[in-house]
């Protein structure tokens, strides 16, 4: 019930409405059920009153008339005197109570009750108010116990006649309103039964109406997402000329032009992605041709004079370089065609950093920064593309040379069940928050000044990152300004496995709480941290 809550508006739409139906008709109900209850209660009331009233008064005059002088006549008028009561009343619930305080009679008859064993509902405060008012009539609402044991509402009515020689006697007359409640009840469920009724319809009538209105919105809601998946010919069905009808034909000429600047976009990525592979395919041709005149002067750079050697040596450097940029770009059209397929085998991240290091072993010690490797746990293999990676690692430790500062490099290898991570660990400059955000982006510099010394082009972490990612693995960074960074490479051991979690942590165990972790896993922005 809480997931069709969260996620169907009919439900949600229904139940809200046959609560709030239901919360008002109960109201409704109960207010009737005790104005009908009050009506009864003062009806009957009203009656018992005139009842007794008249039951008293034609008593009085049969005791008014008597010319009883002895006790056994005064008690066989009382006797009449209440028979007449119980008749004129309806009532079979009869008592006479002498009033206390008045003189000893000998003629005066004993108290008398046809409560039985109920003579307790009369209680000490209406035998006050009858005892302080004669001529008065009171009342008093009971429970009045019935033969089957039950209690039953009722009303006492007191009052006081005078019995000739006997004195004052109190009278009190029992009405029950088992009949009232009887029909009250009825009342109640006639209520509760056409309150149910009500409130089932309203709910079957909210669900047709609701059923009208949410479908189209449901029809809506999948057809964008399809939309957003990438199914860019759904549309949503036109019909009528109301408001949804009108929301069909915006959504579905909103999402036509969607497709046609989707559709241009794409045209117009793949006509660059084709520039730049053509540019770089036809560029090989006359850069080979040059590499071949540069490598001729710069093997005969000696014969030359000082400033003709120099530019042979320049020539020689930029050659390289633009080398290397043409290979780059070329790597990056194929990731932006989406044509790259990895050739992946069994390798041992290990060994591929030992030799790594041992490659970038001269320009290491030429910046002074010596380069450690930690292996605690990483002599499993994984399978991978040992040339992405090795490039990766590659990367990762020229640029820790590169911005070390000369302090000491320490590249860790650890695995576990289903993942092998390798960490890059320097501790040079470091890099801000806002670095961070950017550090993975194309052709883009921390400090666009700084010399650098293994002629980058820029590319290297984006490619990195790419490679990262056609292996469904993470490259993180964490970096603090001061504190150096810390480059995680985390890859499945399988080959298109999942990653959950990586053996080595990141931040480094050594890092300090105020350092900037970022997450990249791919070049769209997934799983970004």
């Amino acid at each position: 019930m809480r997931r069709s809550w969260r996620a169907s508006l009919q439900w949600r739409t229904v139940v809200i409405t046959v609560a709030a139906s239901g919360a008002a008709i109960g109201l409704v109900g109960v207010y009737m059920s005790v104005s009908v209850g009050n009506d009864l209660f003062q009806s009957r009331l009203s009656q018992v009153l005139v009842d007794s009233n008249r039951a008293t008064t034609a008593a009085q005059g049969m005791l008014d008339s008597s010319d009883a002088v002895d006790r056994v006549q005064v008690q066989t008028l009382l006797e009449a005197a209440r028979t007449s009561i119980s008749a004129a009343s309806s009532s079979r619930l009869v008592a006479l109570f002498r009033v206390p305080g008045q003189e000893a009679s000998t003629v005066a008859p004993q108290d008398s009750s046809t409560f039985g064993t109920s003579t307790s509902v009369i209680s000490p405060e209406l035998r006050a108010s009858v005892q302080d008012d004669p001529d008065g009539q009171h009342w008093q609402s009971v429970a009045l116990p019935v033969d089957d044991g039950s209690l039953a509402p009722g009303i006492v009515v007191g009052s006081q006649i005078t019995v000739p020689v006997a004195g004052r006697y109190e009278l009190y007359i029992g009405y029950s309103l088992a009949d009232a409640e009887s029909t009250l009840l009825f009342v109640q469920r006639t209520l509760g039964g056409a309150g149910l009724a009500l409130i089932v319809l309203i709910g079957a009538v909210t669900w047709i109406v609701v059923r009208f209105v949410v479908t189209p919105i449901r029809v809506a809601a999948e057809t964008s997402q399809k939309l957003a998946s990438g199914d860019l010919g759904v549309r949503i069905p036109e019909k009528g000329e109301d408001v949804i009808a009108t929301l069909a034909r915006s959504f579905n000429g909103m999402a036509d032009s969607l497709q046609s600047q989707i559709k241009e976009l794409a045209d117009l990525s793949e006509v660059q992605q084709r520039f730049v592979s053509d540019v770089s395919h036809e560029l090989r041709t006359p850069l080979t041709t040059i590499r071949l005149a540069g490598d001729l002067l710069y093997d005969q750079r000696s014969t030359f004079p000082p400033a003709t050697e120099r530019t042979a040596e320049l020539l020689h450097t930029q050659v390289e370089r633009f080398e290397l940029l043409l290979a780059d770009l070329l790597e990056i059209s194929r990731y932006d065609a989406g044509s790259v397929q990895l050739e992946a085998e069994p390798t041992n991240l290990v060994h591929l950093a030992e030799d790594v290091i041992d490659g970038m072993r001269s320009l290491s010690e030429s910046k002074g920064t010596p380069i450690m490797l930690v292996a605690p746990g990483g002599h499993l293999n994984a399978d991978v593309d040992p040339r992405r990676v090795r490039r990766i690692v590659n990367n990762l430790i020229g640029n820790a040379i590169e911005h070390g500062e000369g302090k000491p490099i320490i590249v860790s290898v650890d695995s576990n069940e289903t993942a092998v991570a390798l960490s890059v660990r320097d501790y040079g400059m470091g890099m801000s928050q806002a670095e961070i955000a950017h550090v993975f982006d194309r052709f883009w510099r921390a400090d666009p000044s700084r010399k650098r010394t293994i002629g980058g082009t820029g590319l290297g972490l984006a490619i990195s990152l790419e490679d990262a990612a056609a292996h469904r693995g993470w490259l993180q960074v964490w970096s603090a300004p001061g504190a150096g960074s810390c480059f995680r490479l985390t890859l499945p051991r399988q080959a298109r496995g999942t990653l959950t979690t990586s053996p080595n942590p990141l931040p480094p165990e050594d890092a300090e709480a105020s350092g900037f972790v970022s997450t990249r896993t791919d070049s769209k922005g997934d799983h970004h941290a």
